[in-house]
This record gives structure tokens, sequence and C-alpha cells, in this order.
């Protein structure tokens, strides 16, 4: 017996919209549709659009002594609508939504003022794409750390991003566990989760490749995280840090992944900050997302 297998192409899987560019041999993925369902569903089909998905100048915390509270089931489900559009399509929404989904027991009307904020930039973006695939298909990892960002208890923020080619594959942004004493030890954290982050793609591309893809490189743009990842004779200054993060060492010295020095104004996990108008736009543009009808995408 005879069996024929016909090709399919998906066009929309999960509230993702898949586009194929033939010409480049480039996957485009947008939630347009779904981002459309949040901003009808919570009410914002007259509301204004920004341009960034966080204010700069405004810094949530638990309790402000003004804001009163929300309704906390319509909270959490704004925030995790929120998530899966970060966690599918949208890595330049990541920081603010990890950013809102901390007050999740106890919402107030400041940070759910915020989580709002992040649904109108998506309003005004939800014809953006995620592109993916490349004639270059070398893993390339940016680290960063946004030092005690947290003002409730003064923890600092990590984030990552991993480009294929030109696309982001894998994107981090979250608290990190314990209070950082110097922007040199939240940055050392910081290359900490992205070294793990990398020794898995490593491992995964590896396998569809059936071949080792050599040394995955990370960029940093703080001098010192690196000299305490690549020289242990720091102790006097890394004496402190938990022994969990000098993981990088041993990883380095195996030559599974580099570490270099990136300028700050290159660094793409930047994103994981908020930014002016300006600067937001251009690293958003860095990680692949822009708008369908642009020619430069």
């Amino acid at each position: 017996m005879a069996y024929y297998i016909r090709s399919f192409t998906v066009h929309y899987i999960l509230g993702i919209t898949c586009i194929q560019d033939r010409s480049n041999g480039k996957i485009g993925l947008k939630q347009e549709l779904y981002i459309d369902k949040l901003i009808d569903r919570y009410g914002l089909t007259d509301s204004k659009v920004v341009s960034t998905p966080s204010d700069p100048n405004m810094i949530l915390m638990k309790n402000d002594g003004i804001s009163n509270s929300c309704d906390k089931s319509l909270y959490q489900s704004l925030v995790g609508s929120l998530l899966y559009v970060a966690l599918a399509t949208r890595p330049d929404i990541q920081f603010a939504v990890s950013t809102v989904a901390k007050y999740c027991s106890e919402p107030n009307q400041s940070h759910l003022t915020a989580a709002k904020r992040i649904l109108r930039y998506l309003k005004k973006t939800k014809n953006y794409v995620l592109w993916l695939g490349s004639n270059d298909i070398d893993l390339l990892g940016f680290s960063d750390a946004d030092y005690a960002r947290d003002v409730d208890d003064r923890h600092s923020t990590s984030g990552y991003v991993f480009m294929l080619g030109d696309g982001c594959i894998s994107r981090y942004s979250g608290k990190q566990k314990g209070v950082s004493t110097s922007t040199a030890q939240a940055e050392y954290i910081a290359v900490s989760h992205a070294t793990k982050e990398a020794v898995f793609l490593r491992q995964l591309l590896s396998e569809f490749e059936s071949a080792d893809i050599g040394r995955v490189v990370i960029k940093e743009d703080n001098q010192a995280a690196l000299s305490i990842a690549q020289n242990p004779v720091f102790y006097s200054k890394t004496k402190h840090i938990d022994v969990c993060y000098h993981f990088v060492r041993e990883v380095v010295t195996d030559g599974q992944i580099g570490l270099e020095y990136c300028n700050s104004k290159d660094m793409i996990a930047d994103i994981t900050k908020p930014w002016s108008k300006f600067q937001f736009e251009k690293l958003r543009l860095k990680l692949g997302l822009c708008d369908i009808k642009w020619e430069d995408c």
C-alpha cells in the first residue's frame, strides 16, 4: 500500500500568525489578531497608544500610599495574557511584563495602569513581526543587569538575549534571588544565567546539526564581571558570591562559551530596562522586531 504525504504550511496556531518570506528564507511571527482580542476584552479600544511599554520615569512599588487596590482577578488575567504575548512573539515587552507580574498577589491601581500601558503599546505595534532565520546561523548571546532596580527589596534584574542569525530565539528578564552589593556582582550573576542558557542552546543546536557548533560567544558590557569570570584571582572581591555562580568559570575554561566585552550602546540585552523612545526603538529593531510594512526588516 502506498502512502502519500501532503505538505502543509502553517498560517495560524495558538494565536500566532506565521508568515513565510520565501525570498530570503525567513519566518515571521506576529499576534495581531490575539492582541486585538485583548484590547477589546480589557476595554482599551478607544484608548491612546504609547511608544514604549514602560515609563522610564515611573517606579512601581508594593504600596505607594496613594493608589487604591484593584480587581485581583482582572489584573492577574491581564498579566497572564501579556505573558503569553511576551513569551511567544514580543521580546520587547519582556521586562515590562515581568515587572508588573511581581504584583499579582496584591495589585493596586498603579500596577493596573502600568499593565494597561503595555497593552496600549501593543495596540500601536500590533503589526510588528518577529523575524527568524538568516544565512548566518551563528549563535550570539547578550547579557546585562539592572542594578538594584526593585525599590521594595533592592534586588537587581538579570536579562539576556540570544540571537540566531538576525532573529531572537531566547530571552529572559527576571529579578535576582539575592541582593547584589555591586554592579559587578549583579552583572556576574546575570552572566551565569546567560551561560546556563548558552550551554542548553549549544547542545540543542548540536543535535539539529549533528555536529559541534563550537564556542558560543556572550557579550557583556561590564569589565569587572568579565574579569571575575575569566580570572579567579579576584578573591577579595568575590568571596561573598555564591559558589553556584562560579559555574561560569568552568564553562569558559572548557571552551563551551566565550565572554567578550560589548559597548553599552550595542548591548541588545539592554532592552530589559526601561528606555526612552529613541533608544528603545533602536534596540527593538536589533531584536528582529519591525513593522511588516517596513522595507528594512
